[in-house]
């Protein structure tokens, strides 16, 4: 909520008028002319009982993530997701709903449009207790951190993602 209970307070990357917010996040505007060819990308925002959130390390680069992964031709958008998370980390998770959605241009100017979800990791699964995530080949490690602690991983997008569930998960 924004100030004294008011409308949600902007977030400057996404108000259309402050380019200057998405260049300072490495983004570049795209012009009226020029449509985004993308790959399309689903993850999700796993939020434990104990309210953390699971972040794993990619084996190619060493960097920090969001479960998830490239939608198939055809395949049910939260179908997908779901079943990406199956395959990096072994938990059957609860798709809640999208909560963000971005798209930009890599290093490379390649284009990428990402959904991300607010799931919910089933009670059942104590993940202070015993940890039940099982990694693919894809990462070589993983994390269950409180949200402060798991937007310092991650990348610019995924960190406004982050905050975007904890505002609907906390309600």
């Amino acid at each position: 909520m924004g100030p004294a209970g008011g409308a949600p307070a902007a977030h400057p990357e996404r108000d259309p008028s402050r380019s200057d917010a998405r260049v300072e996040r490495g983004w570049r505007r795209v012009s009226d002319e020029e449509h985004l060819e993308a790959t399309i990308s689903q993850r999700g925002v796993l939020f434990s009982a104990g309210d953390r959130i699971l972040v794993v390390r990619r084996s190619t680069d060493g960097g920090w993530e969001l479960p998830g992964g490239r939608i198939e031709a055809y395949e049910d958008a939260p179908h997908g997701v779901h079943r990406e998370i199956v395959e990096e980390t072994g938990l059957d998770v609860h798709i809640v709903r999208p909560v963000h959605t971005a798209s930009w241009r890599n290093d490379t100017d390649r284009g990428r449009f990402a959904v991300y979800y607010w799931c919910l990791v089933p009670d059942s699964l104590d993940v202070a207790a015993s940890d039940p995530v099982s990694l693919s080949d894809e990462h070589t490690d993983h994390a269950w951190l409180p949200p402060e602690r798991a937007v310092g991983r991650l990348s610019a997008v995924q960190e406004e993602a982050v905050s975007i569930a904890v505002e609907v998960y906390r309600g």
